[in-house]
């Protein structure tokens, strides 16, 4: 049976998790609440871009990390076309070719 205590995190912050919980967080003059319409779908858009320079930093930093061995080419290319998906043309931006040639 796995203890909240196993946890490294929970472990190593203390202070973020107290040992008892009182119960339910007080009641706030404003409670916070989303109104969901039936049927209606999630708008399908990244919630934001990456600027150029942010955008050659994520690159170099994947570069980096596969050349080391901490992220295979098939893991990265997962990785890459999520946040294709979510950043616009970062496949493009970065050299696959380099990736597919540095196997591990």
């Amino acid at each position: 049976e796995k203890r909240l205590e196993d946890v490294p995190t929970v472990r190593d912050f203390p202070e973020v998790f107290p040992e008892d919980l009182t119960g339910l967080p007080p009641t706030r003059q404003v409670e916070f609440q989303i109104d969901l319409v039936p049927g209606a779908a999630p708008m399908a858009r990244a919630p934001y871009r990456l600027a150029p320079l942010e955008l050659q930093e994520l690159s170099t930093q994947l570069q980096e990390l596969s050349d080391k061995g901490f992220i295979s080419p098939v893991k990265l290319h997962v990785l890459l076309s999520q946040l294709h998906h979510r950043f616009g043309n970062l496949l493009e931006t970065f050299d696959k070719s380099s990736v597919i040639a540095s196997k591990t």
